[in-house]
């Protein structure tokens, strides 16, 4: 059971150019060997026989098919806006 010393964790700390006050490298003991041990826990189920995911239900990528079609034109993206002028959008203005 690995379990993270307090000189890992300060050594942790300047690796990652933290200062750690000494309540803060007791907290992160505390936690850092809780999620190690749930870590340990894991591996001790997942057995030869479980195969590795990283996602309990498979994911596929559902594509549309590629086809060209003939774009909007546009009068007819404009259509879709409140207002326009000029042939762009407009919108309220937000700075002054």
């Amino acid at each position: 059971m690995p379990t993270f010393t307090r000189e890992q964790i300060e050594h942790l700390g300047d690796l990652a150019r933290i200062a750690l006050t000494d309540e803060e490298i007791t907290r992160l003991q505390g936690e850092l060997n809780v999620i190690a041990d749930s870590i340990n826990e894991v591996q001790k189920v997942a057995g030869d026989d479980v195969k590795p995911t990283a996602n309990p239900v498979p994911l596929e990528a559902y594509l549309r098919p590629d086809v060209a079609e003939t774009p909007l034109t546009q009068a007819e993206a404009l259509a879709g806006g409140p207002k326009t002028e000029a042939g762009m959008f407009v919108a309220p203005r937000i700075q002054e």
